[in-house]
């Protein structure tokens, strides 16, 4: 399956080789494999450091506001699509505090939200809307200025690139073990910020909108995760518990893997970019020069039908 992928890859123009494990443990000493494993190694591949990249976004959309081109209206809901006299196209966007006039497009783009969001904005009955989305919670377990080792590359096991169409109520699978308790799965990953910290994962649960976090889920990642690092089977969780951080999260979850970007049916000028699971950061970019390309009418650079929302949110 790696060999394939990274057949898969390189035929795309992106760098990527398949290693034995001899070769991935002169990249990465402290994991351990068995005899036929091997990795997909992408040398231009770059993990995302969450938190600065959304800092990095506010800050280039607040260049924008001397150009009065960018406002922000935090804390200020959404509670209603403005449509003169019926018609398909929306003249603007009711907040609980504002009106926000809509020149050319509204693009509702608000995660695992959408769903709901959608369905207070459209009070329409010509217009039945069924996004699929649902919040798929996930632990990630972070260990404050690690020094017992480093890590070379950020690392995960071949089954979390599986997880668009992994079941999650299964009880086993070929690349690890996938927990029953409110459909837990977790796969492991790990890499070193650019502070030090050691972040570990992954988990993958459909359990509503709560964010609180279950140290039983932590101690899945834990356990799966010294799995493939021994030299964390020296440390016990428990004396590091005044140098961890668990950071939970709600992923935009769709069942068949793709987000939806596109025009809503039944009206003109309201688009939708969500169900992005947990690529949305990478994929932001990428989503708003397609939506942009949408909106006026330019060649999109890539094939936009698989993200269509006809036939796939609508009855």
């Amino acid at each position: 399956m790696l060999k394939r992928r990274v057949e898969e890859l390189s035929q795309e123009g992106l760098r990527a080789e398949f290693l034995s494990t001899t070769d991935l443990l002169s990249e990465e000493p402290e994991l351990v494999l068995e005899k036929e494993g091997g990795a997909a190694f992408l040398p231009d591949d770059y993990q995302l450091d969450a938190h600065r990249t959304v800092a990095f976004i506010e800050k280039g959309n607040r260049r924008f506001a001397v150009e009065g081109r960018y406002t922000e209206f935090y804390h200020d809901p959404a509670i209603g699509l403005v449509r003169p006299g019926n018609s398909c196209e929306v003249g603007a966007v009711q907040t609980s505090k504002n009106t926000l006039q809509s020149k050319k497009a509204v693009v509702i783009a608000a995660g695992c939200w959408t769903g709901s969001l959608m369905h207070n904005l459209i009070k329409q009955p010509d217009i039945e809307l069924n996004l699929p989305i649902k919040p798929r919670k996930g632990h990630l377990l972070v260990i404050e200025n690690f020094k017992s080792f480093k890590l070379n590359h950020g690392i995960m096991e071949a089954g979390y690139a599986n997880h668009q169409s992994a079941s999650l109520k299964a009880t086993a699978s070929n690349s690890g073990p996938v927990y029953n308790a409110q459909d837990l799965s977790v796969s492991m990953t790990a890499t070193m910020d650019a502070s030090g910290n050691l972040v570990l994962g992954s988990s993958r649960q459909l359990v509503g909108f709560s964010t609180e976090v279950d140290e039983s889920v932590i101690n899945h990642i834990w356990q799966r995760v010294r799995e493939f690092i021994p030299a964390l089977r020296q440390e016990s969780l428990g004396d590091l518990l005044q140098s961890r951080e668990v950071r939970v999260g709600l992923r935009p979850y769709i069942p068949d893997g793709k987000p939806v970007i596109g025009l809503v049916p039944g009206f003109s000028n309201v688009f939708l970019a969500a169900g992005h699971e947990g690529e949305g950061l990478s994929l932001a970019l990428g989503t708003a020069e397609m939506i942009s390309d949408m909106v006026l009418g330019n060649p999109c650079k890539v094939d936009a039908a698989p993200f269509a929302l006809q036939g796939r949110c609508f009855h």
